[in-house]
């Protein structure tokens, strides 16, 4: 997980899943791009090896074309590679850029449905749509073509649960243990009678 990732969790927030969009999707973005870059390379190198008139000039054009067109490919390689998709257990946040980072958030509280849609292809090479429904007002993220589907369905709904069992069940297990801690504390102090030491601590033990 980078450094970035941890930068964007709040407290108490973990991250269950880091996905992004399958291969196939910068392979269809770059494949148009690397028979462009072959033929620029053919025809420069052929340009060089046996000069025609204005040789120099032709292949002095080849070559900043080669490497325009290389560059593109370098950055939609880049692009898929920084473009994340996080489920934690209270958000999915989606991530773009490479130095300007745009980031897009949903909360997990607010999914009502997750409906998955996979190909043949799709089930051969592992990869899927994915459509969320929420409560907020722009009511539906689709995600195209998005690596291992099951796993992210799966990550989302579980997070989904255990939001839910949060609110079935408010007094977070840390917080628990920090009352234990003062309860150690206080009897050490001889601020707390043993009996009601060991009743306050059966009480905190019946909630986990």
């Amino acid at each position: 997980m980078s450094s970035y990732v941890e930068i964007l969790l709040g407290d108490r927030e973990k991250v269950n899943l880091i996905s992004r969009h399958h291969w196939f999707i910068v392979v269809s973005a770059i494949v148009l791009e690397i028979v462009i870059i072959l033929i620029l390379i053919a025809l420069t190198i052929t340009v060089w090896i046996f000069p025609p008139d204005f040789a120099l000039l032709i292949g002095t054009i080849g070559t900043i074309l080669l490497l325009l067109r290389l560059n593109t490919l370098l950055q939609d390689v880049l692009d898929w590679m920084n473009h994340q998709l996080i489920i934690t257990n209270h958000r999915l946040n989606q991530i773009s850029g490479i130095l300007n980072k745009n980031i897009t958030d949903s909360s997990i509280a607010k999914v009502t449905d997750v409906k998955m849609e996979i190909s043949a292809l799709g089930r051969l090479f592992n990869y899927g749509d994915i459509e969320i429904l929420t409560a907020s007002e722009f009511g539906v993220n689709i995600f195209r073509r998005i690596e291992e589907p099951i796993n992210f369905k799966t990550a989302i709904l579980n997070a989904k649960e255990d939001l839910l069992q949060e609110e079935r069940n408010p007094q977070h297990i840390d917080d628990i243990f920090d009352l234990f801690a003062s309860l150690d504390h206080l009897r050490e102090m001889r601020l707390l009678p043993e009996l009601e030491y060991t009743q306050k601590k059966a009480d905190l033990l019946a909630r986990l």
